[in-house]
């Protein structure tokens, strides 16, 4: 057993706030990040699924008799939600054996005059193999949403995620590198549909004191926590607490309730984001050549794979995603690294269809290869505190199971 550490790693690679960043400041975040990133306008919104949520009600008034979305059986529990919120219905697509993928076949098959969109996911930072749902949705007339919600500062060919479907959507949540605790930038090549996007979320979703109070302080708490002194009250000690119970969706946060949150994002979170995401460019890289560093010992590891980009993609690096050789052994491994405070955690706990709470939302679809996906995967944290004694240590466990 591991000894248990005074410091806490996370999960996932945030990138943390300085002071300066809570000064008042000009309401830039979206036209900053679009400066950076060299993308078309972005819109800011709420968060990553409330810029999901108005992508889908706008393309809905577009196209009303289709009602369809097809998503990857193993995704965030909140794409899910964000569908049957927007009133339209799911539709499962199963992984590539071992991959992140969605699979071209069971693409194809999923796909019919009734689809609406594809949403093809960026998962964990890397770079989704998108060109396989541009040819579905060509066949069937869908459009096709890129979730880049884990990629923010992802390449595809030289261009941001994001860029080669219809629409795509960043995340800045807690952790997740540039983050305002709860956000989210919505991207669209097409001059018409961004209008078309501003529209809807002026209507949906209207400025609210009272949300933007309680993320201010969310933020707040965050700027305070997020490093290896704050992490162990913020995350740790809820993970383990969430564990000890034998609640795992808890201990990764992937307990959501409906109805989602709309509103508008205020002036002093914008201007905190625009502050910080000075550094994100600095910050990305580091977080590259740190990966690079650990990639060939993490690929050393007898059985285990580690989810890597397509040739051509550079995809961010919040944190590396293994799968292990079966359930069992990631069981095992997990049992010793879950709770030592190394920043070992899970992705999502199930494939769509076994979420308890999802019951009635997703179709009861047979997805083998998400459910393989699900029992075999572990995460590890690549944040800037991780050190190679650190990762020497997860790596000893591993080889260990």
């Amino acid at each position: 057993m591991l000894p248990r550490r005074r410091h806490e790693l996370p999960s996932t690679a945030g990138l943390p706030l300085r002071p300066a960043d809570l000064r008042p400041g000009a309401p830039g975040l979206a036209d900053d990040v679009a400066a950076l990133l060299g993308t078309p306008p972005l819109q800011l919104t709420c968060s990553g699924t409330a810029a999901l949520l108005i992508t889908l009600a706008t393309l809905r008034e577009a196209q009303p008799h289709r009602r369809r979305v097809v998503v990857p059986a193993y995704t965030c529990p909140l794409v899910a939600l964000a569908v049957h919120q927007a009133g339209l219905e799911l539709q499962l697509c199963d992984l590539r054996p071992g991959h992140y993928d969605m699979d071209p076949a069971a693409l194809r098959a999923a796909c019919d005059e009734r689809t609406l969109a594809i949403v093809p996911t960026h998962l964990a930072g890397r770079v989704a193999d998108v060109d396989d749902a541009l040819a579905a949705a060509r066949q069937v007339g869908a459009y096709v949403i890129e979730d880049a919600a884990q990629a923010l500062g992802a390449r595809r060919a030289g261009d941001s995620v994001g860029l080669a479907g219809d629409v795509g959507f960043f995340s800045l949540a807690a952790g997740k590198g540039l983050s305002i605790y709860e956000g989210g930038l919505l991207l669209a090549r097409d001059p018409a549909l961004r209008e078309r996007l501003a529209h809807t979320a002026a209507r949906i979703a209207p400025y609210s004191l009272r949300w933007e109070l309680r993320r201010s302080l969310e933020l707040l708490g965050y700027a305070a926590l997020y490093r290896p002194r704050g992490l162990r009250l913020a995350y740790g000690d809820p993970l383990r607490r969430a564990l000890r119970h034998g609640d795992e969706i808890a201990a990764v946060g992937d307990d959501f309730a409906l109805p989602l949150p709309l509103h508008a994002v205020g002036r002093w979170r914008q201007a905190v984001g625009a502050h910080a995401a000075v550094r994100l460019p600095a910050f990305l890289g580091q977080l590259s050549a740190q990966a690079q560093r650990h990639l060939p010992r993490l690929r050393r590891l007898p059985g285990v794979s580690v989810l890597d980009d397509p040739a051509g993609a550079h995809g961010n690096w919040p944190f590396f995603l293994l799968l292990l050789p079966d359930r069992r052994r990631r069981d095992a491994a997990l049992a010793q690294l879950w709770q030592a405070g190394l920043g070992v955690s899970r992705l999502f706990i199930h494939a769509l269809p076994d979420y308890p709470y999802l019951a009635g939302m997703v179709p009861t679809q047979d997805v083998p290869h998400a459910r393989d996906f699900a029992a075999r995967s572990l995460t590890i944290g690549n944040s800037p505190w991780m050190t190679d004694a650190d990762l020497e240590a997860i790596c000893g466990v591993l080889e260990r199971c």
